[in-house]
């Protein structure tokens, strides 16, 4: 076995998805950078990421039809757009740690390629498209519910975004911009949980857990919106 296969057996462990093809989702992690130009569209992951961000649009379309059956056509659109947006996508692609996964070009690895949103949102995209390809809609569609369940379940995708939202608050206020503070790293290193505190003068420290420091951060800031009474719980 090979130095490349026992990456991916761990990553395909990660993935919760065992490849028939090995080599689908060896061209879903590599940047055109990587490639010569005559053999990009053939050999890097940008057909992949077009067939996965439709895959996935799909599958949380339906799972949000299914979930919010009082929601309207407007409210369904705006939940959607942030739940695939690349940011989302990029989250999910630091949780499966893919930034270490990813084959790029010398100058693209050096500029940091490997943790750019944009990068890791389209290797997102594109590992859906290769399980797609590989083995159906359905384990694409296990896949996307996994992972982003979260993002859907703490309802980042209908209540307007914390951070922003308590940035704002502060700002009507006077105050300096409230910051975030990694308390805590605890869990194993496939499944972490992370401790975030928000910092804002003249209040106490709020603090929230989450499986990434994005997700983290934005409960902390929701948990001091709901404190302050700006938002009332969720229910």
């Amino acid at each position: 076995m090979s130095r490349r296969d026992k990456s991916h057996e761990k990553l395909q462990f990660r993935l919760g998805y065992r490849f028939a093809d090995p080599d689908l989702l060896d061209r879903a992690l590599t940047h055109s950078s990587a490639i010569s130009p005559g053999k990009r569209i053939e050999r890097s992951y940008q057909r992949l990421e077009f067939l996965g961000d439709r895959v996935l649009g799909l599958v949380v379309a339906d799972m949000l039809y299914r979930r919010y059956p009082k929601s309207n056509e407007g409210e369904l659109s705006r939940s959607l757009n942030t739940l695939v947006r690349k940011e989302t996508c990029a989250e999910i692609a630091r949780q499966l740690d893919l930034g270490t996964e990813m084959i790029l070009g010398e100058s693209e690895a050096r500029s940091g390629g490997a943790d750019k949103d944009a990068i890791l949102g389209d290797v997102t995209e594109a590992i859906i498209g290769a399980i797609y390809l590989d083995g159906g809609l359905e384990p694409a569609r296990s896949f996307i519910e996994r992972l982003f369940e979260e993002f859907l379940a703490d309802g980042q995708a209908n209540r307007a975004d914390a951070k922003t939202t308590l940035q704002e608050w502060a700002q009507a206020r006077g105050l300096e911009p409230p910051s975030y503070v990694l308390v805590a790293r605890t869990g194993p290193d496939h499944a972490p949980e992370f401790t975030i505190g928000v910092d804002l003068t003249g209040f106490d420290r709020i603090e929230a857990i989450g499986p990434s420091k994005k997700i983290a951060e934005h409960r902390a800031a929701e948990l001091f919106l709901v404190d302050q009474k700006v938002w009332k719980p969720k229910t």
